[in-house]
């Protein structure tokens, strides 16, 4: 691929200012802390599984519309504009979730309206792809767009550890330092500020996407009131029409069970670490870096194999190595690791931990950008943001699924190590769907 023109650039710069919100707070940061507001990681399972579960269920219902009423009216950007206002919002508020005085109803609701600001921004952006470069450079394009975005995700963590977050037996940073800004330890200052700090980073790295991606309108363009009566026809001839396009019906369907599964393991893998093992903060957020990097260079690395063999073959490939990593993740705990005993002070088991979430980051990493340019090859190109409401319709915005079932799960066991098990059942559901998926996609299919 040439030099990347000023356009792509500004797309990528989506994927690096919204990255934080995945990286600090729905991962490594927020959500453990989260399990100390409430005094238990089962509880905070639980109440994190059944919060995000139902942001979900509004993203789900809302996104094929809204795509609808994009492709129809020919605007994407305003609508860009308003689910990051969103996003800033959302993520500001949550510096009120202080201990002892906080609302949880009210927390969740501003998690919530961040979540979903980010998941539609996310769909409209991704609706933006085929226009970039030609299809033979797709999965280069967001291969690198996903790795852009993990190196976000990752100068935000060093940011946050290196510079604000305190270790409670030093009082100072990650890197020796006293933390900016004369952050509250007992009050928890140094974590609470990670909200405000992701809205800052968003809104400042989106400068670069305003600036220089630019969406024309095409003809034939209606007013938004107009798309929005049309949206629901639209939307059933499209939901009707799918039976006769068998490939992009499966690979909806499967994306939405594994996609769920690799949210399931996002959303819960630090409050894992943390009822399970143990793990401060700081170790969460080591445990970031390490699943970031590789995250960033196997996405890279992804899109180059996606271009030469087809997102089908890295898919694949991502979910077997997924399975068999939440499979070996039920049997890492302080007690035992893969079945030998291990002594208090042993530091086998975050090892274990730290290899399997390597792993995780360079397999998710990978999957997700190859699916987004599966998604591209399956979509009719004249309603490609519909297209990405459906896809998210079917994979995060269906993200209440996989967090449903580990909440009941972990709520019926009472261990969180069982909880997990339905992340194994839903990449396995999604892989056995996959090989009736054509890479060829839409141009081999009957239109809708």
């Amino acid at each position: 691929m040439k030099t990347p023109s000023k356009r792509i650039l500004g797309w990528w710069f989506f994927d690096w200012a919204s990255q934080p919100f995945n990286t600090l707070l729905l991962t490594f940061v927020f959500a453990p802390y989260m399990a100390d507001l409430l005094g238990s990681g089962t509880t905070a399972q639980t109440v994190w599984g059944y919060g995000i579960g139902l942001a979900g269920l509004v993203i789900a219902l809302g996104a094929p519309f809204l795509g609808a009423i994009a492709d129809r009216s020919g605007r994407r950007m305003p609508f860009i504009v308003l689910f990051s206002l969103m996003y800033v919002g959302g993520a500001w508020a949550l510096w009120q979730a202080a201990p002892g005085n906080y609302s949880l109803v009210l927390i969740m609701t501003c998690f919530a309206i961040g979540l979903i600001g980010m998941e539609f921004a996310t769909t409209f952006t991704n609706a933006l792809l085929p226009g970039l470069a030609p299809r033979e450079q797709l999965g280069k394009v967001s291969g690198t767009g996903w790795a852009f975005g993990y190196v976000g995700g990752l100068v935000s963590l060093i940011v946050m550890l290196g510079f604000v977050q305190i270790n409670p037996a030093t009082g100072r940073t990650l890197i020796g330092l006293p933390p900016l800004f004369g952050l509250d330890l007992a009050a928890r200052e140094d974590t609470r500020i990670v909200g405000p700090l992701t809205a800052v980073w968003y809104a400042l790295f989106m400068v670069p996407f305003f600036l220089w991606v630019r969406d024309p309108r095409p003809e034939g363009s209606v007013s938004v009131l107009r798309a929005a009566r049309d949206a629901w026809p639209t939307l059933r001839a499209t939901l009707k029409g799918l039976p006769k396009r068998r490939s992009l019906m499966l690979f909806l369907i499967a994306s939405m069970l594994y996609r769920d599964a690799l949210n399931g393991i996002y959303t819960f893998g630090g409050l894992y670490a943390k009822g399970v093992l143990g793990w401060s903060i700081t170790q969460i957020g080591l445990f970031g870096i390490l699943g970031t990097i590789t995250g960033a260079v196997f996405a890279w690395a992804g899109g180059k194999v996606d271009d030469r063999l087809g997102p089908k073959a890295v898919i694949a490939f991502c979910l077997l190595v997924l399975t068999a990593v939440v499979v070996a993740v039920a049997f890492v705990s302080r007690e035992r690791v893969f079945g030998q005993a291990t002594a208090p002070d042993s530091l086998l088991p975050d090892i274990a931990f730290y290899a399997l979430g390597g792993l995780i980051g360079a397999a998710g990493g990978a999957l997700q950008s190859a699916s987004r340019t599966m998604m591209v090859r399956q979509a009719d190109p004249a309603h490609m943001t519909e297209a990405f409401g459906l896809y998210a319709l079917t994979g995060k915005a269906t993200s209440f699924v996989a967090p449903l079932l580990i909440g009941v799960t972990t709520h019926l066991s009472g261990s969180q190590a069982v909880g997990i098990a339905p992340l194994v059942v839903l990449f396995l559901a999604g892989l056995v769907l996959l090989p009736w998926v054509k890479s060829s996609g839409a141009t081999r299919e009957t239109p809708a």
